[in-house]
C-alpha cells in the first residue's frame, strides 16, 4: 500500500488504485497525508473541505468522511502497513510509515540529491525522485485556500528541482539535456526568470546562441506586457554573459564541492606511548598498500591496541586531510555495543550531514556514508570490534580511505571478506617496559634503582596495562621504592589486587574477555589452570578438557566465538604456550603461580576420584608471559614448592579406578622445569 499526492489523489494497493468516493474524501486524505502522525484539528479539515463558508453541520459531514474512510482503508488491509486513522480529542491523526507517502520519499531523494558529490549522483537521485510526479499536485481536491497553498508549494519544490537537474547536467557538460530539461517548464511558466536564466546560458553552452537571445528578448516582453517590469537581475546577467561570448562557451568544468567540515573524532591523543617502532613500521607498510585498506590491530586485553592505533593515527594526521572519524564498539564492555545505525549517523552528522536530511535506515545511512567517502582522504578507527558483522557496515567507500580496527579476536571473516591486513600486538620487550615506567614515574626515580626496574617490568611480563598500573601505584606514593613494589608483586596471593586502580585494572580486562566465550571454551581455561607447566599439546588439553584428543585445541563452538588465539598461542610440534594473562578472568577464588592467578576451580579431569588444585609454584623455568612475576633469584623458597597442595610427593594426577595412565604424562626438566606431553 502506498499514498500519492503527487498527481492525483490516490492510494493505491497491489490489485490498483482504491475508490474513495467524492472530492472532499480525497480532500480529506490529502490534508492527513500533508501532515502524517500529526493530530490535525477539525477546524483546520472544514477549511480545507469547504471551498466558501461552510455549512452548519459541516462537522458532522466531516465525520462521515473520516468513518468512510477508515472503513476503505480497513477494506484494504491498512493495519498491516501500519495505517491508523484515530481521533484524538477534536482532532484526527492518519498514523503511518511516512516512507508510504510519494511526496515524502521525493523530498527524502532531493535532500540526499542536495549533498552528493559527484554530479553523476545527483542527476540520478533527482532523476528518481521526479518520477513520482505524475502530474499537477492534489488533483481532484477541492479547490480550498489550505490545499491550493500546499499544493503550490510542493510545486514550487519541483521546479527547484528541475532546475538543480539542469544544474548537475551543466557541471557533467551535457548542456544539451540540461536545455531539454528546462524547456519544458519554462514554457509552462514563462514567468519565472530563474528558469527562463537558466534555459538561456543552457542553450547558449550548447552552440545555439541565436535561441537563448531569443528567448530573452520573448521573456522580456512577457514581464513588460504581463507585469510591466524589466527584467530581474538573474535574467539581465545571463543575457550580459551570451554577448560577451563571441561564440559558444567551453564546457563548463565540475565546480568545486562546498567547503566540508573536517571532522576530527579521535581521542586525546594517549601520553607517554613508548616502544612498537617495528608494529608501527607494519601498520604504515598494511596502510598502504592497496586500496581502501582495512588494517586489522589485534592483541590480547591489555596490551595496548587502542592506544596504539591512536598514536598511529596522530602520527599520520597529514596523510588524511579530510578528517579522522572515531567509534568504540564496545565490543568487550560491560555495556551494550552500540547498533551501526546510531555509528553512522554520529559519522554522518561529523562529515556535514544535516540531521533532517540523514536517512532512516541502517542500510541507507551505509550508502550514504560510503558516497560521502568516496572521494575523500579519510581515516576511520573502529575500536574493540567483536566481530566481523559488526565492523562492515561501518567502513568508508572510498579508495584512499583507511580503516583502522581493533580486536582481542583474530576476526578472520573480515580478512577473507576484505583483505584486512592483520597487525598483531605482541608484549612489551624488556628495555621497552622499562622505558614505559620511566615516562610514567620519571627517569631519575628508575635510574636510582635500575635493577629494581628491570624486575618490576619481568613480573609485568610486558603487559602496558599492567605496567602503567605499577607505575600509577608507584607514581601516587612517592615514599615507596621499586624494590618494595618488586617484593609486593612477587607475592603469590596479593600479585593481582595490585594490578588494579580505581577503574583500571589487568583483571577487570581480562573478566570481560571470559564473558564473551562460550561455556565449553571457558571450561577448558578453568582446566587449563589445573596445568603446571608452560606448555601443553592435545593430549594434555583432552585429559584435562575430558575430550578427545583430536578435540583437545580445537576452538570449541562457531569459529568466531572460539577461544583467543592470544590466552593459547601456537608452538612448535604441535603444542600451545599457555599465557597466565588469562587466568584471573576464570575464577575470582584463583591462586596464584609465580604472580599469574591459575584458577582453583574445581574442574576433574577424567579417571581423577578427587578434586586437584595447581601446582603453585612451578620450576623458574615455566613461562607466564602476560602477569608472571618473573624468574625468582637461586635459593627462592617458593621454587622448591612442586608437590600439590594437600598430596604426598609420590601421588600421581592420573590415580584413580583405572591403574592405567591417560596419553599425557609430565616430566622434569633440567633446573627442575616441568612439562607435560602426549605418548
Amino acid at each position: 500500500m502506498e499514498f500519492r499526492l503527487l498527481g492525483s489523489v490516490a492510494v493505491v494497493t497491489e490489485n490498483g488504485d482504491v475508490a474513495l468516493g467524492p472530492a472532499k474524501r480525497s480532500s480529506l486524505l490529502a490534508m492527513m497525508l500533508l501532515r502524517p502522525n500529526t493530530p490535525v484539528h477539525v477546524g483546520q479539515l472544514i477549511d480545507a473541505l469547504w471551498e466558501d463558508e461552510p455549512p452548519a453541520h459541516a462537522k458532522t459531514v466531516l465525520q462521515g468522511h473520516v468513518s468512510r474512510l477508515r472503513a476503505v482503508l480497513a477494506e484494504h488491509g491498512a493495519d498491516a502497513y501500519g495505517v491508523e486513522l484515530t481521533t484524538q480529542g477534536t482532532a484526527y491523526t492518519l498514523r503511518l510509515p511516512e516512507s508510504l507517502v510519494d511526496a515524502h520519499r521525493f523530498e527524502e531523494l532531493v535532500a540526499l540529491a542536495g549533498v552528493q558529490r559527484r554530479p553523476a549522483d545527483t542527476v540520478r537521485m533527482l532523476r528518481e525522485a521526479l518520477s513520482f510526479w505524475q502530474g499537477p499536485a492534489l488533483t481532484g481536491t477541492v479547490q480550498s485556500r489550505p490545499l491550493e497553498a500546499a499544493a503550490g508549494g510542493l510545486e514550487e519544490r519541483r521546479l527547484a528541482s528541475v532546475e538543480a537537474l539542469a544544474h548537475a547536467y551543466g557541471q557533467l557538460g551535457e548542456h544539451g539535456r540540461a536545455a531539454a530539461v528546462l524547456r519544458t517548464e519554462a514554457v509552462a511558466h514563462p514567468l519565472r526568470e530563474t528558469l527562463a536564466a537558466a534555459l538561456m546560458l543552457a542553450l547558449g553552452r550548447s552552440g545555439r546562441q541565436s535561441d537563448a537571445i531569443g528567448w530573452y528578448h520573448r521573456t522580456r516582453r512577457l514581464l513588460a506586457e504581463e507585469l510591466g517590469v524589466d527584467p530581474g537581475e538573474a535574467l539581465a546577467e545571463a543575457y550580459a554573459t551570451l554577448l560577451r561570448s563571441a561564440e559558444p562557451a567551453p564546457a563548463q568544468r565540475p565546480a568545486p564541492p562546498a567547503p566540508v567540515a573536517v571532522p576530527e573524532q579521535l581521542p586525546r591523543q594517549p601520553r607517554g606511548f613508548t616502544g612498537r617502532d617495528a608494529e608501527l613500521a607494519a601498520l604504515a607498510r598494511a596502510a598502504g598498500a592497496g586500496d581502501g585498506p582495512v588494517c586489522l590491530i589485534t592483541g590480547p586485553a591489555g596490551v595496548g591496541k587502542t592506544a596504539f592505533a591512536v598514536h598511529w593515527a596522530y602520527d599520520r594526521r597529514d596523510d588524511f586531510p579530510d578528517g579522522r572519524l572515531f567509534a568504540d564498539l564496545r565490543g568487550f564492555s560491560d555495556t551494550p555495543a552500540p547498533e551501526a545505525g546510531a555509528v553512522l549517523r554520529e559519522f554522518l552528522l561529523a562529515l556535514g550531514t544535516p540531521a533532517q536530511r540523514i536517512p532512516e535506515t541502517a542500510d541507507a545511512m551505509g550508502a550514504l556514508f560510503r558516497s560521502l567517502t568516496a572521494d575523500s582522504r579519510l581515516l576511520v578507527v573502529l575500536d574493540n570490534a567483536r566481530s566481523s558483522e559488526q565492523v562492515r557496515p561501518l567502513l568508508p567507500g572510498g579508495d584512499r580511505c583507511t580503516a583502522l580496527v581493533t580486536s582481542r579476536d583474530r576476526l578472520g571473516g573480515l580478512i577473507a571478506s576484505d583483505a584486512a591486513r592483520p597487525v598483531p600486538l605482541g608484549h612489551l620487550p624488556p628495555a621497552d617496559s622499562v622505558a614505559l615506567l620511566r615516562s610514567v614515574l620519571g627517569a631519575e626515580r628508575v635510574a636510582a634503582e635500575p635493577d629494581a626496574a628491570a624486575r618490576l617490568a619481568g613480573l609485568c611480563d610486558g603487559l602496558p596495562l599492567a605496567l602503567r598500573v605499577t607505575g600509577a601505584r608507584l607514581a601516587e606514593r612517592p615514599q615507596w621504592t621499586l624494590d618494595a613494589m618488586v617484593g609486593e608483586l612477587a607475592d603469590e596471593q596479593g600479585c593481582l589486587a595490585l594490578l588494579n586502580i580505581e577503574d583500571t585494572g589487568v583483571s577487570a580486562a581480562l573478566r570481560l574477555t571470559m564473558q564473551q566465550l562460550p561455556e565449553s571454551a571457558a571450561r577448558l581455561f578453568r582446566a587449563i589452570g589445573l596445568h603446571t607447566g608452560s606448555d601443553l599439546d592435545r593430549f594434555a588439553a583432552a585429559a584435562l578438557a575430558g575430550t578427545s584428543p583430536a578435540q583437545g585445541l580445537r576452538r570449541p563452538g562457531p569459529p568466531r566465538r572460539g577461544p583467543s588465539p592470544h590466552r593459547v598461542g601456537p608452538r612448535p610440534a604441535g603444542r600451545r604456550t599457555i599465557w597466565c594473562a588469562s587466568t584471573p578472568a576464570i575464577s575470582p577464588r584463583g591462586r596464584t603461580r609465580r604472580g599469574c592467578t591459575a584458577s582453583s576451580t574445581t574442574t576433574s579431569t577424567p579417571g581423577s576420584r578427587r578434586t586437584r588444585r595447581p601446582n603453585r609454584a612451578p620450576s623458574p623455568a615455566t613461562h607466564c608471559p602476560a602477569i608472571s612475576c618473573g624468574p625468582q633469584p637461586p635459593g627462592s623458597s617458593r621454587i622448591a614448592r612442586r608437590r600439590w597442595p594437600g598430596t604426598r610427593r609420590s601421588a600421581r594426577p592420573w590415580r584413580g579406578r583405572s591403574r592405567r595412565p591417560p596419553p599425557w604424562a609430565c616430566t622434569t626438566g633440567p633446573g627442575g622445569s616441568r612439562s607435560c606431553s602426549g605418548r
